[in-house]
């Protein structure tokens, strides 16, 4: 196991930068996500970790050794790729063991090193069939196992389940936390999924064109975004946000937004009058029980079985809330929401900043 440090890391592919000066560090142990949209540059860090991009500038260390000159083989990492990467005319078994064929490492070692990995993947069945006989997630746990065998000091994950369908992807993020859980290897993990970094993470990097937007905790990200970006990209349905003006009275403090004031949880740190945009999870917008509240016209109704997604409509904007159980509200229907406003946000209009 080992540490992993970025510092002032930078990137260009001719004269366009992707990576911008980025700093961080990982843990030894630690299970950390770079998420981000397409194109922000997470998956092109993971490359120069691995030693497969040049650095354009700055250090990348592990386990305190500067490595921007080493060669990938000897970075001591293990790397698995969106495409799995398998030898197709190679079975299981000679997959999983090739990398340490070779270097030229003893026949008992390997043969010790893939019969453990095979246990833990619940591989051993599957040994001595070809890649073209698996399903896709056996082929993505081959890719694991063939990673696991050469014990690396760090784990690195490109998307690696971005080809499952929905049931596998599902099944798969539990089975790459249960495998960090057991084998304690620090591990950096890409994807564009915000549910897998929220569900895998120990930390979670949010990267967004080249920089480092947030770090923390899964919790941490969703419960006190650091920016507007943050806040619509974690959380699934995203966050509803609203442009308005900031109100505030010698005891409490509210927005003003499509004719409507929406409350605020305490005082607020932004002035009186300022630009704002109010933030409020779906979750934490309900049709109220007393008749009392902001009014609403349905737009959609869209059950999924214990919840209810409504869409709704309040002047310009719509917003999305999701509700436990089932409802009566039927479209072009007049609802009255309920906001919970100790759980709302917000953010400077012009910089997007949070607002304590």
């Amino acid at each position: 196991m080992a540490s992993v440090s970025f510092k002032k890391i930078e990137k260009n592919f001719g004269k366009v930068k992707i990576i911008h000066g980025i700093s961080f560090e990982i843990t030894d142990g630690e299970f950390v996500v770079l998420v981000g949209p397409s194109g922000c540059g997470k998956s092109t860090l993971l490359r120069m970790l691995a030693g497969l991009e040049d650095i354009s500038g700055g250090e990348i260390a592990i386990d305190g050794k500067v490595v921007n000159e080493l060669d990938s083989k000897d970075r001591d990492i293990a790397m698995v790729f969106q495409s799995y990467a398998l030898y197709p005319h190679m079975t299981v078994r000679d997959n999983m063991a090739f990398s340490l064929r070779l270097r030229n490492a003893d026949a008992e070692l390997t043969q010790k090193r893939v019969s453990n990995a095979a246990r833990i993947l619940n591989l051993d069945a599957l040994l001595d069939r070809f890649p073209r006989e698996l399903s896709g997630g056996q082929r993505q746990r081959v890719a694991m196992g063939r990673a696991i065998v050469r014990d690396p000091k760090v784990f690195l994950f490109d998307e690696p389940l971005s080809n499952l369908d929905a049931k596998l992807r599902v099944a798969m993020r539990a089975e790459i936390k249960a495998l960090h859980q057991r084998l304690k290897t620090t591990t950096v993990y890409v994807t564009h999924d915000q549910i897998e970094a929220m569900t895998m993470a120990d930390r979670i990097v949010v990267m967004h064109d080249g920089i480092v937007e947030q770090i923390g905790t899964p919790l941490e990200l969703f419960d006190r975004p650091g920016n507007l970006f943050v806040a619509q990209f974690i959380g699934s349905p995203s966050m509803n946000v609203l442009k308005g003006t900031l109100r505030k009275s010698a005891d409490r403090a509210w927005v003003e937004a499509e004719g409507a004031q929406w409350p605020m949880g305490a005082a607020t740190q932004g002035r009186e009058g300022q630009a704002v945009h109010y933030g409020v999870r779906p979750t934490d917008v309900a049709i109220s029980s007393t008749g009392q509240g902001i009014p609403a016209k349905v737009i959609v109704v869209e059950p999924t079985g214990a919840e209810t997604e409504l869409l709704v409509e309040i002047g310009g904007s719509r917003l999305v809330l999701v509700m436990h159980g089932r409802t009566d509200a039927k479209p072009d229907d007049i609802v009255m929401l309920d906001i919970e406003a100790s759980k709302a946000h917000l953010f400077d209009q012009a910089s997007g900043q949070r607002i304590e």
